[in-house]
């Protein structure tokens, strides 16, 4: 048992800290991004999804790798690695000056991100033991509820008082104090049996993953899921997804490894967090629009909102061992999913007048479900392998939570899109034919285009919000559906109430006596 581990787990959850407060910071944002210059660089609806979705599908493409490397080199060089790598890319895309190079430097920071998440968890895995390591995965969650509050008030407080690249610098003081104190307390570990690195595996996903939600988006860019171009990049990513599949199946060294998912916990656990993912992910990149375009609020004050659903994570995730301690995986994480799904389903009751108390309950609700899905799985999934392949189990994890987040955005978006462009497009009847286009985009292309035309302009605006608080409410149910999918494979498929070693005792200790 490492005599600092605790220290060392603070370390590492500062590292954690970078990678999350990026894309929570992000998501503040979005509209200032959008907005044209000077302010920001005029980026589109499907523009701000690739600056997100670059970000997830290099790290999501990379995990798989960034996991064998950490395994085989030393988690700790990698993750000294990828943080100063994710740094240099946050300094360049705090300096970009177009969506396309804030699209590629963001890829830039995933390609670091990916070496530093995976390793994070490997390292805790190592340096702590069994009984102790719910405890410390529940801390570690715990950690991510904590980015998810600083992020959106940091970067509010940025934009209110510096140019939208400032969201993305803040991240270059935090890397340097962090590479110190990785130098100074994180050991080194690794795996004594290594397997070998698979190229062809990680092209193969990247390819795959990159077709799939390229189509996506181009649908809903189009609100036109039947167009060719749409249905053959979507069929093109499944098939080179389906090759991944049957190359890692046929592979002696794969990068995923697909044996582990006969057991049915550990898939089921994947599954639930892949799900709940592609739920919120989705649900969040809506309620930026809905907080700031139709409500009016300021990026800081739209930070603010997001206070109680990380107040909640921060206080349920270290403590959720207990409740599975009491009720079992299978119970609290199915309980966690029908709390998220309900609270997705609620935004489909939201307009432009709802009181903002009712947002803040809905967050702190959709906190506490977070809370009691991400400990567990992330336990459950940890613990079906052994320790040597901690940075294996991580990444997988990292994976799919990260695949499902960047289908989610895709996914979902891409219905948000479709659905607020068929609400719109009658009341766009009279602009020229390039500025309809155009103002059909999104609810904040639409506004743009109304503050330029001035006074003719505002009989826009009402209409902008009605149509994207329809395509919002539509959007919601979506995201509840899967969460409602998420709690059904929990239910028949994670493990019930289990017996712990403390009450075998006291059962052993109770037969000794009356003996």
């Amino acid at each position: 048992m490492h005599r600092r581990r605790w220290a060392i787990l603070g370390v590492l959850m500062l590292s954690l800290l970078i990678v999350v407060l990026d894309n929570s910071i992000l998501n503040v944002a979005i509209k200032t991004i959008s907005t044209p210059a000077p302010v920001g660089l005029g980026a589109t609806q499907s523009q701000i999804e690739w600056a997100i979705n670059a970000y997830t599908l290099v790290f999501a493409g990379l995990l798989f790798t960034s996991g064998l490397i950490g395994d085989r080199l030393g988690r700790k060089k990698v993750l000294l690695g990828g943080i100063a790598v994710f740094g240099i890319g946050s300094a360049l895309a705090a300096e970009s000056g177009s969506p396309g190079q804030l699209i590629a430097y963001r890829a830039l920071m995933a390609l670091g991100a990916a070496f530093v998440m995976p390793a994070t968890l490997a390292v805790l895995m190592n340096v702590f033991e069994r009984e102790e390591q719910p405890k410390a995965i529940g801390i570690w969650a715990g950690g991510v509820g904590l980015a998810i509050a600083i992020g959106p008030i940091t970067g509010g407080a940025l934009l209110d008082h510096f140019w939208w690249g400032s969201v993305f610098f803040i991240n270059v003081p935090i890397v340097i104090i962090a590479l110190v104190l990785m130098v100074w307390l994180v050991p080194d570990s690794r795996d004594p049996r290594p397997g070998r690195l698979d190229p062809i595996g990680v092209v193969l996903s990247v390819v795959g993953l990159v077709l799939l939600v390229y189509g996506i988006i181009k649908g809903g860019q189009l609100a036109d899921f039947t167009d060719p171009t749409v249905l053959a990049t979507i069929g093109a990513g499944i098939v080179v997804l389906a090759a991944f599949v049957v190359f890692e199946m046929r592979s002696d060294h794969p990068s995923l490894d697909v044996s582990y998912f006969k057991n049915k916990v550990f898939s089921s656990a994947m599954a639930a967090i892949a799900l709940v993912f592609f739920a919120l992910m989705g649900v969040t990149f809506f309620s930026v629009f809905y907080t700031q375009s139709v409500r009016g609020y300021s990026p800081l004050q739209s930070g603010l909102l997001m206070l109680p659903l990380a107040a909640a994570q921060m206080i349920f995730a270290p403590r959720a061992r207990l409740v599975v301690q009491r009720f079992g995986n299978k119970a609290t994480t199915t309980a966690g999913l029908v709390v998220i799904a309900g609270t997705l389903a609620a935004f489909a009751t939201f307009d432009a007048d709802t009181p903002i108390w009712l947002l803040e309950v809905i967050f702190f609700l959709m906190g506490t479900g977070m809370a009691h899905i991400m400990t567990p799985t992330s336990v459950v999934i940890m613990q079906a392998l052994p320790r040597e392949k901690a940075g294996s189990a991580s990444a997988l994890s990292n994976t799919f939570r990260q695949v499902g987040g960047a289908l989610g955005i895709a996914v979902l978006g891409s219905v948000l899109a479709t659905a607020y462009r068929n609400g719109i497009e009658d009341k766009l009847a009279a602009l020229p034919a390039g500025l309809r286009d155009k103002a059909g985009d999104s609810i904040e292309a639409t506004l743009g285009i109304a503050q330029k035309l001035g006074p003719q302009g505002k009989l826009l605006v009402g209409p902008a919000d009605d149509a994207f608080l329809h395509a919002m409410h539509v959007t919601a149910f979506w995201g509840a559906g899967v969460a409602l999918i998420g709690a059904v494979i929990t239910a028949l498929y994670l493990p019930g109430r289990t017996r712990t070693d403390e009450q075998e005792n006291e059962e052993e200790e109770l037969v000794a006596a009356l003996d």
